[in-house]
């Protein structure tokens, strides 16, 4: 829900560049519709946008907070889930609230506890405050990293945004790609917590808080995952995931506006539905859930089944609504409709996006939209709980690099000598890999197959989880829908860290998941075989790819064109064009699909005036 910018600037008065600040809040209106807000004040100001999503919750922002402590301002997007229990808590305190919103628990909670704050919220939010008392700006993000938050430090302070657009809209950044980046923006899932191809450009990485003074930034990391021993056996294993989901659930179902759930007929989202429809049904019996699955037009013709996508979600997930008794929506879309709003899909991004894999989630967004302002969704329960087939292939787990790249082409194989002086994109890969493995947390005493599967799922808990979730927020917030991922929640996240795969994996892919779920599940979503987030398997578009593909290496007013290797590029695209790499692509992918990272990097570069040097 919502979102912020803000300037702070040791040297200049902020006051005279009002307009600027304007310009940067206004970039949010899409996320934030209903509310507009602008704080300025010598050498800070904070702007937002906010979505009505709870009623008095949300409140107005920027909002100053005093108390005995002293002064803050706060501006935060997202959603603190624990918040009532917090009010509380800062009440026992001596804290007075003069409003309902979650602002001023923030603002309440920063002046007792400090930075230290974050480690008692449950949520999925980023924040910045502004310190009156020492002038100091504080970034903060939610420890998975589902709410995002860029900055830029520049000579005498920082740009902050929820957006990159936020930071654009500023006359002292300049967009500028960072050559070296070039393998990260052709292959996103590399990229490290914080990572950006912008130079100078940083995320506030998942459970970081940034602190900006008149001596520079400084960064904290507050919360990590930890490697215990797991004491429970199978059944009280799945009893306690079940209590945590039930538990997530519940809290991020609390709002005043009407509430939808994707649905696939996957255990993931089901699961999700489910409990969220039984929790609707004991508030009020005749309360009925809203749920939502995407199909395409050409599925009939040209749909063929692949490792990843075994089969089409659009009956089971029928099916499953059945089940459940909810209200359900099947969206399908044309090849055409895709190609109409990609561009919509990229200034959502401001970064280089995913083609026609943004395009289907907004659409199905955006039929969401008119029935609900607030929806769940059951991503990131792959990464959780090992969903994908890499985690049951012994050859793969037994390699020495990251286990959804397989062994195809890469675009980045393909870069132009001139390029590959400056970065080399298999050494970079082989970098980014061992900098992950370094750092994850290490049981003593573990035996190999489990050490190495918890490798594993740490590198799908970082690029892989950021994608999905970038993803999932940018489409549905350019839409003004606040889409909430229960399988997100720390707890759960620390609980099933420490499941030794025996357990996880116990019945299959999942297992342990569907044990937890079964009761309220139809047996078709528990029987049914992992199947990947839908996407277009239709000539037209692949060929739409291929052509533009094509142009961009060849012409000479592509900005493009020199990065690559022109004669291998186009052997390549000659390969896709004739069909004849799928046995090379890991789990059947789409062969056109490779292409889909050239083709928005150059239209980022051309949209948002990127230079590259």
């Amino acid at each position: 829900m919502s979102g912020l910018v803000g300037w702070i600037d040791f040297r200049r008065d902020l006051v005279e560049h009002e307009d600027v600040l304007h310009a940067m809040t206004d970039t949010m209106r899409l996320r934030g519709p209903d509310t507009e807000g602008l704080w300025i004040s010598g050498h800070a100001a904070l702007g937002h946008r906010g979505l009505s999503t709870s009623g008095t919750r949300a409140g107005s922002q920027p909002l100053p907070v005093d108390g005995e402590r002293g002064s803050v301002v706060v501006a935060h997007i997202g959603e603190v889930y624990n918040a009532d229990e917090l009010r509380r808590e800062l009440e026992g305190f001596g804290a007075t609230f003069r409003s309902g919103s979650t602002a001023e628990v923030i603002g309440h909670a920063f002046l007792l506890w400090g930075s230290e704050f974050v480690t008692r919220v449950n949520g999925a939010y980023a924040f910045a405050i502004w310190d009156v008392r020492t002038r100091r700006a504080v970034l903060g993000r939610d420890r998975l990293g589902v709410k995002p938050l860029y900055y830029y430090a520049h000579g005498s302070g920082v740009l902050f945004a929820t957006e990159p657009k936020g930071i654009m809209a500023n006359p002292l950044f300049e967009a500028r790609l960072d050559l070296t980046s070039l393998p990260l923006v052709l292959q996103p899932r590399l990229a490290l917590p914080g990572e950006t191809p912008l130079a100078g450009l940083a995320e506030v990485p998942p459970a970081t808080v940034v602190t900006c003074s008149d001596t520079g930034l400084t960064r904290w990391r507050y919360w990590q995952l930890t490697s215990e021993p797991h004491h429970q056996d199978f059944d009280g294993t799945a009893r306690h995931v079940r209590e945590l989901l039930e538990d997530t659930v519940s809290r991020q179902l609390a709002s005043d506006v009407p509430l939808g759930a994707m649905l696939s007929g996957g255990v993931d989202s089901t699961s999700v539905a489910a409990l969220a429809a039984q929790a609707l049904r004991k508030e009020a019996p005749d309360r009925a859930l809203d749920t939502f699955c995407v199909q395409f037009e050409s599925d009939d013709a040209h749909w063929v089944a692949t490792e990843l996508r075994p089969d089409i979600d659009a009956p089971y997930a029928a099916a499953a609504a059945e089940f459940l008794g909810t209200r359900h929506t099947t969206l399908t879309a044309s090849t055409q409709q895709l190609l109409d709003v990609i561009p919509a899909t990229r200034r959502a991004r401001d970064l280089p996006g995913w083609g026609q894999f943004d395009a289907s989630m907004y659409l199905l967004f955006q039929q969401m939209r008119r029935n609900c302002t607030v929806a769940l969704t059951g991503e990131a329960a792959d990464e959780v709980f090992g969903g994908y087939p890499y985690f049951f292939k012994d050859d793969v787990l037994g390699g020495s690099g990251f286990p959804w790249m397989g062994n195809g082409p890469k675009l980045s194989d393909y870069l132009s000598p001139e390029v590959t002086r400056l970065v080399d994109p298999q050494e970079d890969e082989r970098a980014r890999y061992a900098q992950l493995l370094s750092e994850v947390p290490r049981l003593t005493g573990e035996d190999a197959q489990n050490a190495r599967m918890r490798e594993v799922f740490f590198l799908g808990l970082s690029g892989p989880l950021a994608v999905i979730l970038d993803r999932k927020e940018r489409m549905s917030m350019s839409l003004g829908l606040d889409v909430r991922v229960p399988f997100c929640d720390h707890r759960l996240v620390e609980y099933v860290w420490n499941v030794p795969w025996s357990i996880k994996s116990r019945g299959g892919v999942k297992g342990l998941l569907k044990a937890a779920m079964a009761d309220v599940l139809p047996s078709g979503t528990v029987n049914r075989k992992k199947s990947a987030y839908p996407h277009v398997q239709n000539p037209e578009y692949d060929r739409t790819l291929v052509r533009e593909a094509a142009w961009i290496v060849n012409d000479r007013a592509s900005p493009l064109a020199p990065l690559f290797d022109t004669e291998r590029m186009n052997g390549l695209i000659r390969r896709i064009g004739a069909n004849e790499l799928r046995s090379e692509l890991p789990g059947g992918s789409n062969q056109a699909a490779l292409l889909i990272q050239l083709v928005e990097l150059h239209h980022w570069v051309d949209e948002y005036r990127v230079a590259l040097r």
